[in-house]
């Protein structure tokens, strides 16, 4: 896919899965104009969740019309004590008392990963106002992980003018062990093939290529690269290697020669 028809062909196939996206940060510019060219162009039905009269107000102020936008207010909201209670069968057994569930539901972050739980809404775009830590810890604690994942990641979608790469994971988790690089791997693969509808070519990524060098770190990134083969067969992965032989196809004949990947991949982790 030329990146720059990227962008629009997620747009496109938006509006036509017209899924619905809760937007915690609801107190930050961004997300009420955001909400607003969401309606304005059908890409999703937006969500502000957040103490509706700030919502209003703050809205008022930016002159930007919340006709169409959908707005859930915690404290009002009749699902609450519902919400409270579920959250407090999925974390008692780490301690969570209900007063403690009480509290933790009346944020927007939490509430709003609840409303995914519960099937209110399919997705929710968060951090530009809430940590990155309390993203995180909505997610795990009552949406969970992808199944057959060990780990939480990130990914970052590097747009150039032919081509479009998935980098991971440089946000989440800074020193993963074989086995949560393996799903490392495989949820950005599995992610590129779904943003940019193109086979994933995973690179794991090293200062080593194919035994150029020995350490600890490189032997780590090997065996993840086993771990995916097993569990994966179908994916196309190699490693180790370095950047250069990842992307660019003469290093890669040169420094990997017969790899499948080097020269050619489009996942880099």
């Amino acid at each position: 896919m030329a990146s720059m028809n990227l962008i629009e062909s997620i747009r496109a196939k938006a509006r036509t899965l017209k899924r619905t996206i809760v937007l915690p940060d609801s107190l930050d510019e961004r997300a009420i104009r955001a909400a607003r060219i969401i309606v304005d162009e059908g890409i999703a039905a937006p969500i502000l969740v957040g103490p509706a009269a700030e919502i209003q107000t703050k809205a008022a102020g930016l002159k930007v019309s919340l006709d169409g936008i959908g707005v859930v207010d915690p404290a009002a909201a009749q699902d609450f004590d519902d919400y409270a209670e579920t959250y407090y069968e999925l974390r008692k057994h780490k301690g969570m008392t209900k007063g403690e569930a009480v509290t933790i539901m009346q944020r927007p972050i939490f509430f709003g990963a609840m409303m995914i739980y519960k099937g209110r809404a399919d997705g929710s775009v968060a951090g530009s106002i809430s940590t990155t830590g309390d993203v995180l810890r909505a997610g795990i604690q009552i949406i969970g992980m992808g199944e057959g994942l060990s780990v939480v990641s990130s990914f970052f979608l590097m747009v150039f003018p032919q081509k479009v790469y998935t980098f991971a994971d440089c946000a989440v988790v800074p020193d993963p062990t074989p086995e949560q690089l393996a799903d490392i791997a495989i949820a950005s693969a599995d992610n590129h093939r779904k943003l940019t509808g193109e086979e994933p070519c995973v690179a794991m990524l090293s200062f080593s290529t194919k035994g150029s060098a020995s350490h600890p770190l490189v032997d780590k990134v090997i065996e993840a690269t086993k771990i995916v083969k097993s569990k994966r067969s179908d994916l196309k992965i190699d490693g180790e290697m370095q950047f250069d032989a990842a992307i660019v196809p003469g290093v890669g004949e040169k420094k990997a020669p017969g790899s499948p990947v080097a020269g050619k991949a489009n996942v880099l982790v």
